[in-house]
């Protein structure tokens, strides 16, 4: 039975979508079992490309990977994003349709991301083409999300966002149900930097450790100390975060070495925090190294600030979701510690990322950037929906 619509001038996505939903799962599953790393998305370019361009749309390839496509007439009301890179993640699934490339996996949903855009893509154009659209809607299909700081920066450099006065995207989640979209104003995901400390000091025998730069001390000192050091000097309300991924020195259990190295990653809630963490981690690298008589070098990768999902935007996503899905279609969705190059665009822009859920109710949950992650496929009609309607809405200048 046909849900009841809060407003009439939005067309029924459900009836547009349905003659797509099979092909659009094939087409899902297909980028799954070729799954491409970042910039090296030729073969995924190449497939949104050929089917744009077969709904008679007239998509522009981005500098090397990556596509843009407009749809409508006029000015630009609203731009939808999705990102299109895999993962170095050997894929565990067993599925029939499993990665054919050894070490590369859609294990963080994007092959989900850009299938519902491409299938947004085709409902509009089918709109379009019966009732004009009196505006246009601009779909990004971004390389590099993966890397750090990643592909956004290319986008917005190529003068992508210039003309776009508002940009939606959406996120897999696992952990909602299939049906339902998570939400939340303000800040949805964390600053993530990569860091990198290698330190070099005279080795030695572990019976003399006084003639050598004890390093492998230095290294835990600079492990245990510094995340220490920065949950006292940064307010806690921005819950700064140093956790060490990989710790490596010497080969032997009576020499220390005299070279190791620790690399790990520091993520924060808040953006005017991030800023001023970055220069007090180096700082506090160099201050825990220093007793040792170690020498450090570092290597913090500025990262991504957090995604600031605004208000108006939000309600955006929640009323098309609601329309789409059901009146207890919206959850309210905890900020990730993750993060997301998607923020570079809501600086440039206001903005919103809704959590798309994935798992089948009453399933299993999974998690994402492992290998076995498996998403219902159901969640493909949903993003479409709610992406498709959301996009409606901005073009009839609807506030929610």
């Amino acid at each position: 039975m046909e849900l009841k619509r809060p407003d009439a001038a939005v067309p029924h996505i459900g009836v547009w979508l349905a003659p797509l939903l099979e092909e659009l799962t094939r087409f899902r599953r297909d980028l799954h079992s070729h799954p491409e790393l970042s910039y090296k998305e030729y073969r995924t370019t190449d497939r949104i490309v050929e089917r744009l361009e077969q709904a008679g749309l007239q998509p522009k390839r981005l500098e090397n990977t990556g596509v843009c496509v407009d749809i409508g007439q006029g000015p630009i009301k609203v731009g939808l994003r999705a990102d299109i890179d895999a993962l170095p993640i050997v894929e565990e699934t067993g599925l029939a349709y499993a990665s054919v490339n050894p070490g590369v996996a859609h294990a963080c949903g994007h092959d989900i991301h850009t299938t519902v855009m491409v299938g947004v893509a085709l409902v509009l154009a089918s709109i379009d083409a019966q009732t004009p659209l009196d505006g246009t809607v601009r779909i990004i299909f971004q390389p590099a999300e993966e890397t750090m700081p990643g592909g956004a920066i290319e986008v917005i450099a190529q003068g992508i966002l210039a003309d776009v006065p508002r940009i939606l995207a959406l996120h897999c989640d696992p952990r909602i149900d299939v049906g339902q979209v998570g939400t939340r104003i303000g800040a949805i995901t964390s600053a993530s930097d990569t860091l990198r400390v290698e330190l070099t000091g005279r080795g030695g025998h572990t019976s003399r450790p006084h003639l050598t730069e004890d390093l492998t001390f230095a290294l835990a000192s600079i492990a245990v100390n510094v995340p220490a050091v920065l949950s006292r000097r940064i307010d806690v309300r921005s819950s700064v975060s140093v956790v060490w991924g990989q710790i490596h020195a010497g080969s032997a259990p009576n020499a220390i070495p005299a070279h190791g190295f620790l690399s790990g990653t520091l993520r924060c809630l808040d953006g005017e925090a991030w800023q001023s963490a970055g220069d007090l981690f180096d700082h506090a690298v160099r201050q825990a190294a220093a007793p040792f008589g170690v020498e450090v070098q570092l290597e913090h990768i500025r990262g991504v600030p957090p995604v600031i999902n605004s208000e108006a935007e939000t309600g955006l996503l929640e009323a098309a979701a609601r329309a789409e899905l059901g009146p207890d279609a919206v959850v309210l969705t905890p900020q990730s510690m993750g993060g997301e190059d998607f923020a570079w665009m809501t600086q440039e822009v206001p903005g919103a990322m809704m959590r798309l859920g994935t798992r089948t109710p009453r399933g299993e949950t999974f998690d994402l950037h492992r290998g076995d992650y498996v998403p219902d496929e159901h969640a493909i009609g949903c993003g479409v929906r709610v992406m498709a309607a959301a996009a409606l809405r901005a073009v009839l200048g609807l506030r929610h």
